[in-house]
């Protein structure tokens, strides 16, 4: 039997879009699957509030995987010298832009390490060049960890949006995961920075990590709702063979659906992907985290030769609908179960605004998105 005080929470938080810190602990203890039944229900209604059933695609191009840092749960640490490094040259990356355009990509999204040869001079020009030669497009950056003047100048440069995971909002928690030259204070800081400059911006947390419990979740879900993002990306912890933790159990695809749903109720507005983490662990991740309350999948576009070595996670999916090759199959499976891939930047909608099925959500962008075809 469903427990009647969670199904009652779930329904404040479709109306109010905001519970206590503790009412959100109880919602995660109260996890079964009668229960993230009836969330992912009235996250669906919220969902289709403003987006109708369209599913955005972010072409994922990954630049570089060097990286200063050494995080413990990451397989392309500092430390890790068993893999083969690599940097995308300009050149590289542009082609795969206007590769992915032909494929009906509009926003592209430039993940790395903290790479140092990747300084500001570089990424100016790259941002420069890619707007030039795609206008239309949405630029999203995914590097780490930067300066107030450095996130300026690449907003400055016509970057529009910017990843940044906060992994865990609880300071402890961010210690056991993390080498002590970073710090939660300081993440959560180039976050407020990132807002203040005007990026689109993304959080978001790992699910079932090392040392994380109920407690942390709860602080999660609640820096959600107090940062409000526009973007947060969330997805099960997969375990890295290189890494201190290798010998963790990964994360749950069921209890990462249901975060999904509960974010959806949290920020009915949030652009909210299906993870490539949740497609990692499971063939249908992709379908489960859409029906969810999921409405973003990002596909890999970075050169074939070089998918491999962006390994984050053990076992990470590349490949099918996870691929940029593979967009009519994910269109067909997006079908199937009532959605529509369709091609357009997926802008984050106008406040308290909820757009018609397909509408577009700013820079003046035509009424309707159209679909792949």
């Amino acid at each position: 039997m469903v427990n009647a005080a969670a199904l009652s929470l779930v329904d404040q938080l479709a109306e109010r879009h905001s519970l206590s810190l503790g009412d959100y602990q109880r919602l995660i203890e109260a996890f079964s699957p009668d229960l993230a039944a009836h969330a992912a229900a009235r996250a669906d209604v919220q969902r289709r509030r403003y987006f109708g059933n369209a599913v955005f695609v972010r072409g994922l191009i990954e630049i570089s995987n060097y990286c200063r840092n050494d995080c413990y749960y990451c397989g392309i640490r500092r430390s890790d010298s068993g893999i083969r490094r690599y940097r995308l040259t300009p050149t590289q990356i542009l082609s795969c832009c206007d590769r992915g355009y032909e494929l009906g990509f509009r926003t592209f999204v430039l993940q790395g390490g903290e790479d140092a040869l990747f300084d500001d001079a570089r990424l100016v020009s790259l941002i420069l060049r890619v707007k030039r030669s795609h206008p239309d497009c949405a630029v999203t950056l995914s590097l780490g960890e930067r300066s107030y003047e450095s996130y300026r100048r690449l907003f400055d440069a016509g970057a529009d949006r910017y990843l940044l995971r906060h992994e865990t909002a609880t300071p402890a928690h961010y210690a056991r995961l993390h080498p002590r030259s970073l710090s939660l204070e300081h993440r959560l800081s180039c976050l407020r920075n990132l807002k203040d400059i005007g990026f689109v911006v993304g959080a978001g947390f790992m699910v079932g990590s090392p040392y994380q419990g109920r407690a942390e979740l709860a602080a999660d879900l609640k820096l959600i709702e107090t940062l409000h993002p526009q973007m947060c990306g969330i997805g099960p912890f997969v375990p890295h063979h290189a890494t201190p933790f290798r010998d963790f159990p990964r994360g749950s695809a069921e209890l990462s659906c249901y975060l999904l749903s509960l974010l959806r109720l949290i920020k009915p507005d949030l652009l909210l992907p299906a993870t490539t983490a949740l497609a990692s662990i499971d063939p249908r991740g992709c379908e489960r985290g859409i029906l969810a309350g999921a409405n973003v999948i990002m596909p890999n576009l970075s050169p074939k030769e070089v998918r491999g070595d962006y390994a984050l996670y053990d076992h990470k999916a590349s490949t099918g609908v996870e691929a940029a090759e593979g967009l009519h199959e994910l269109s067909r499976r997006m079908e199937a179960i009532g959605f529509r891939v369709v091609v357009d930047r997926g802008d984050p909608p106008p406040p308290l605004c909820p757009s018609r099925v397909g509408a577009r959500h700013a820079h003046g962008a035509p009424a309707q998105a159209k679909p792949v075809t």
